[in-house]
């Protein structure tokens, strides 16, 4: 168990997990926590890893730093997106285990899980089947890093443990049109788009500024600014979004993933996960699938919560879907029965979660 004194590295503190975990610390009494930008601490390389473990000396680890992005980045950045990520948690995992760290808490991603598994996804359907094809190397690359913590533990007695979230949202989300996940791009686009539709041109201006879309910002001229937006589906009278709005999607706010992260971080050790192995016909207990699903066990349609964010903004203008782009995996719901067994429940509806967004976006510029 880690006392209020146990200096916590938490990797990524500045990003949308990280922060709320790094809060959510502090609310609970833990101030010794440590924390590095990636200007200070590049954990893509090892000696500089090495040397901030030789320096800080943390009792406890948690990984919540990663190369991250939607659909069109995933299928662009396909080369970045597995070697980034597989860097980033060589490094902080391997130096964890070689500096005695206590407790390490790896933070994945629901997108592990094969694109045609049984719904709700429990945790033992890992790599039964194929996986979705457009963010197979972020994939392979978090099955990665949740078999580090396994092995580790199982090799070497250690307390690693990792968390699989689902689609999060919340504040200090990324709101790259070109980037970000589809909860916060989508609000974006009927911002801007609503902003338009008013004629309101300083507060796209101040957007633009804040944000600024393949190099075109605030100061642009207007026939610019417009031609910018319009690529990626942003007018006056319109929203085009990708796909058919057909896949069915499970949100869960950054803040209570949050408060899940520090529950299982604080709560539940690896021999909680890992017990009742499987022994095969060699007589060898299997060990896998330690890792916990993190949502709300709650889904919704991609064309329902574009619905909720186009009348919470006040578009009036149509709402469009271009089907010749991907809609990615079809439907993609946790099972999270292990998660309320080891003792935590989500309390934040999608209403709720979309209105405090967007209100944290109008008050953050």
């Amino acid at each position: 168990m880690l006392d209020k004194n146990s200096k916590i590295y938490v990797a990524g503190h500045r990003g949308l997990v990280g922060s709320a975990i790094w809060n959510n610390l502090l609310s609970r009494g833990y101030t010794n926590l440590v924390g590095r930008t990636h200007a200070e601490l590049d954990l893509l390389d090892g000696a500089a890893v090495k040397a901030f473990f030789d320096e800080e000396k943390p009792d406890a680890v948690v990984l919540a730093a990663a190369f991250v992005g939607g659909i069109m980045a995933n299928l662009r950045y396909r080369a970045d997106f597995i070697w980034r990520n597989l860097q980033i948690q060589q490094n902080v995992i391997g130096e964890s285990y070689a500096h005695g760290v206590k407790k390490l808490l790896f933070l994945g991603s629901t997108c592990i899980y094969p694109r045609e598994a049984p719904q709700p996804m429990k945790e033992d359907c890992l790599l039964t089947s194929p996986l979705e094809y457009t963010n197979e190397p972020y994939a392979i690359a978090k099955i990665a890093g949740l078999k580090l913590c396994e092995s580790f533990s199982i090799q070497y007695g250690c307390n690693y443990i990792a968390v699989m979230p689902t689609n999060l949202y919340g504040p200090r989300d990324n709101f790259h049109l070109e980037k970000s996940h589809v909860l916060p791009a989508m609000l974006r686009k009927f911002h801007l788009a609503a902003c338009l539709e008013k004629g309101d041109w300083e507060a796209v201006r101040r957007d633009l500024s804040l944000r600024p879309v393949e190099g075109v910002d605030g100061s642009a001229p207007d026939k610019e600014i417009l031609e910018v937006l319009a690529k990626y589906g942003i007018r006056p009278e319109s929203v085009t979004l990708w796909g058919t709005g057909s896949p069915m999607r499970e949100f869960l706010w950054s803040e209570e993933m949050a408060d899940a992260s520090v529950h299982v971080l604080l709560n539940v050790d690896f021999k909680d996960v890992s017990a009742g192995a499987k022994v095969n016909s060699d007589g060898i207990p299997e060990v896998r699938n330690c890792h916990i699903n993190v949502g709300t066990g709650e889904e919704i349609s991609i064309r329902d919560i574009a619905l909720k964010i186009k009348a919470l903004i006040g578009f009036k203008g149509q709402l469009l879907w271009d089907s010749s782009k991907p809609d990615g995996t079809l439907r993609k719901l946790t099972d999270v029965s292990k998660l309320h067994s080891l003792g935590w429940h989500h309390r934040i509806g999608i209403d709720e979660g979309i209105a405090r967004l967007y209100k944290w976006y109008l008050e953050e510029r």
